[in-house]
């Protein structure tokens, strides 16, 4: 009986370490929450911190580009890892023409229309707040969006539309044509590949420099690594513009000082 027992006691603590590795993992892992917009059914990926519902938490919204999915946003970002305090949400978009691919809209992707009734991502975006700030106990100062090519646009009509709801936002690889002219001041975070055949480096720079001017920002910048360079602007509006040297592909190690960029930022 004694022989049996000793062999049996190893086998339980097994079972139920597994089992609490098996339960801290589903808690730890993103769960695909779901909307109805107008008839249709919108989804988004979404990681949730454990002390979400009791103690303020920030939201980072991530839109992925042209074609792209929420999956693979969520693990090319992995932000759930670099801010794990914070609540990750990577929409989904639907087919969608886009302005500079797929006119024909067989892609997914994000409308650029202002207009709320109009748009409807805006109304997709103005629901998944909603519910966020229903069901857990959000820092209304610490709302924060990027966003990938037609990802990196819809953050910009964000922020031209939505700008009372965010702290900073950090588009990459577009350009914000006409919603230059609607942007306020906001932290702001550019990332721009020098060779993108795609969006054009020259209409990058037109935003970049429309953000540094709205901002007034410093002419000269601090350099904070090889990538990213730091103008100071007034009341805390500050502007890094990372650079890198290939083409409309999101460069990994822009992650980490995306990051780092957020949580340096709260909403005035």
């Amino acid at each position: 009986m004694q022989a049996k027992y000793y062999f049996r006691l190893p086998l339980l603590t097994l079972f139920i370490f597994t089992s609490l590795l098996s339960a801290v993992a589903q808690e730890n892992s993103p769960k695909t929450m779901e909307w109805t917009i107008n008839g249709e059914v919108r989804k988004a990926l979404v990681y949730i911190p454990p002390m979400a519902k009791s103690k303020p938490t920030a939201i980072i919204f991530a839109f992925h580009g042209h074609g792209g999915t929420m999956l693979n946003m969520y693990r090319t970002r992995g932000f759930d890892k670099l801010w794990p305090d914070a609540i990750f949400i990577c929409p989904q978009g639907l087919n969608t023409p886009g302005l500079l691919t797929d006119p024909e809209g067989k892609r997914s992707g994000w409308v650029m229309s202002s207009e709320t009734e109009s748009n409807r991502d805006l109304q997709f975006f103005d629901a998944m707040l909603k519910t966020l700030k229903t069901d857990y106990h959000i820092d209304n100062n610490r709302i924060y969006a990027t966003g990938h090519s037609n990802g990196g646009g819809f953050t910009y009509l964000l922020w031209a539309t939505r700008a009372k709801e965010f702290a900073a936002f950090a588009p990459t690889a577009t350009a914000a044509g006409k919603l230059r002219t609607s942007l306020t001041p906001k932290p702001a975070l550019h990332l721009m590949g020098e060779a993108d055949p795609l969006v054009k480096p020259f209409m990058q720079k037109a935003t970049y420099n429309m953000a540094l001017n709205i901002n007034g920002c410093t002419k000269e910048g601090v350099k904070l690594d090889s990538n990213a360079t730091l103008y100071a602007g007034k009341n805390g509006n500050d502007v890094i513009i990372f650079l890198h040297g290939g083409g409309h592909e999101y460069p990994r190690n822009a992650n980490q000082t995306i990051i780092d960029f957020f949580k340096k930022y709260t909403k005035k």
